[in-house]
């Protein structure tokens, strides 16, 4: 089940930082002072690595649980 997920989360990451969807934040805009592309782009990869991380620890509870 976790490895399920974990290549959800692949996939769903792979779709997100991939050109038609960055097109849509390639715009001259800034979010507190920073661009906003590099920004999107890094908060995006924040958000994956965080959710990797919370899938890969809750799936090791339950294996260790069983």
């Amino acid at each position: 089940m976790g490895v399920q997920r974990l290549i959800a989360l692949f996939v769903l990451g792979w779709a997100l930082i991939n050109f038609p969807l960055l097109g849509l934040l390639d715009v001259d805009a800034s979010w507190f002072g920073l661009p906003a592309f590099p920004a999107a782009i890094f908060l995006l990869w924040m958000v994956l690595i965080v959710a990797t991380a919370w899938l890969v620890e809750r799936c090791g509870d339950a294996a260790a649980g069983d």
